[in-house]
């Protein structure tokens, strides 16, 4: 094989063609510390969740828990895009990190005897620190991801965000079956403080190791430069909303509460299913460019957006009209355990296409920008469907908010026809 010709092992199919290795080591940099800080977070949620609800939070109160924590990445996205152009990506990555660990040291300090008013606030005031530290950390490595392949290799940055969503995801699966098992093992306080101490130590290597400009703007970015003018990318954010409020409004609360109450599984088991569907999800994320060999181009992935939602939405109705058709079945555990497999690994087909076009989408110097925003909806759309996950699990159950699932879908459905519809008709890049 000549070493002009296209190869797997390489980012790019000429090999020719420029290569900054000093970038390339430090993308592996931020990337290993988001990996170590997403062991964390999964375990976070699990921990939260499996722990108060321990305690007799209702699932309205649960969701509270969890409300700040997705309504700041509104804000962090926006706000630290505009920082990873302006200052690099470096800064905001130390950030992330730090604040995390902060986050895990004060809620251990959490007292099971204080009033639920109270738990609640300072739970919530825990969470929202660690929503900023997760929305930091995403974000400076989703972006750095830009700067190791070249304007035009639209195949291979496929692959490349591919990779990273899809590992991430998996191991934010580990971290929920971590957060089960160190719940069931050691108790909520002595877990807090063992993965505080084994972020710290993450840190402290990212501070030894990431150096450098990484995704700095080459240009003055201005204030007004936050909110995204590109058509294209303000179809695909207000997709994004409901994609993630459609998985968030059964992921968050009703499915893991129904298994512990109505099917009598314990910590480490539904931590461990929640895990093994998030493990699912990122393995299908990081195949995606092999299942997808089609999308090479923008055209190809727009299309691909449009086709792989409206699969989505026929899973998802019938998976809600399974459920109430079989209602107090024995079998019915059964059928919602494979149905929301099913449900995963489409899901997670769709959520790789639009990670892979927010980046296309983006110039190199300025992707942290369009990322944050891009990402600023998908945290509305976490924080639509954590709310709604509480409210609407309360009041008509399980099956309840599988039918609202299907509603979310349809509203994203509505919002990826123009962007899709556009090239279809043009056959042309967006612009």
């Amino acid at each position: 094989m000549g070493i002009c010709e296209p190869h797997d092992r390489y980012p790019y199919p000429d090999r020719r063609n420029p290569f900054v290795t000093s970038d390339l080591r430090q993308y592996a940099a931020v990337t290993a510390a988001y990996w170590g800080f997403t062991l964390t977070d999964g375990a976070l949620r699990m921990l939260v969740l499996l722990h108060f609800h321990h305690l007799g939070f209702t699932p309205v109160e649960l969701a509270f828990l969890f409300l700040l924590y997705e309504s700041m990445g509104v804000v962090t996205n926006l706000i630290g895009g505009w920082l990873g152009a302006r200052y690099g990506l470096r800064h905001t990555l130390f950030a992330g990190l730090g604040l995390q660990v902060i986050a895990l040291a004060a809620l251990s300090f959490t007292g099971a005897d204080w009033a639920v008013s109270l738990s609640v606030a300072y739970v919530m005031g825990c969470q929202a620190a660690s929503g900023v530290a997760k929305d930091l950390t995403k974000m400076s490595s989703k972006s750095a991801v830009k700067s190791v392949v070249p304007e035009g290799q639209d195949g291979h940055l496929f692959k490349w965000v591919a990779l990273l969503t899809g590992s991430k995801n998996t191991l934010k699966g580990v971290g929920f079956f971590l957060g089960g098992v160190l719940l069931e093992g050691f108790g909520f306080k002595t877990a807090l403080w063992v993965m505080a101490a084994a972020l710290f130590v993450v840190l402290m290597l990212s501070l030894a190791m990431v150096r450098g400009d990484l995704g700095r703007a080459k240009t003055k970015v201005r204030h007004t430069d936050i909110l995204s003018k590109n058509r294209d990318i303000n179809w695909l954010s207000a997709a994004r909303i409901f994609l993630f409020a459609s998985r968030d409004i059964w992921f968050v609360v009703g499915v893991p509460v129904f298994l512990y109450t109505a099917m009598g599984w314990s910590f480490d088991a539904v931590g461990g299913f929640m895990a093994v569907w998030v493990i699912g999800y990122g393995f299908v994320q990081a195949a995606s460019p092999r299942i997808l060999r089609a999308v090479t181009s923008r055209e190809f992935g727009t299309r691909a957006a449009l086709v792989w939602i409206i699969v989505l939405l026929s899973v998802t109705v019938g998976l809600a009209f399974a459920m109430q058709t079989i209602d107090g079945e024995p079998f019915a555990g059964t059928v919602l355990i494979l149905g929301l497999f099913v449900f995963g690994a489409i899901f997670a087909m769709n959520s790789a296409v639009h990670s892979w076009l927010i980046v296309a989408f983006s110039d190199s110097d300025k992707v942290a920008l369009n990322v944050g925003f891009y990402y600023m909806a998908n945290a509305w759309g976490r924080l639509i469907g954590t709310l709604l996950s509480g409210i609407v699990f309360q009041l008509g159950g399980l099956q309840a908010t599988l039918w609202g699932a299907c509603g979310l879908v349809v509203l994203a459905l509505i919002f990826t026809i123009p962007l899709a519809t556009k090239h279809l008709n043009s056959g042309a890049a967006p612009q």
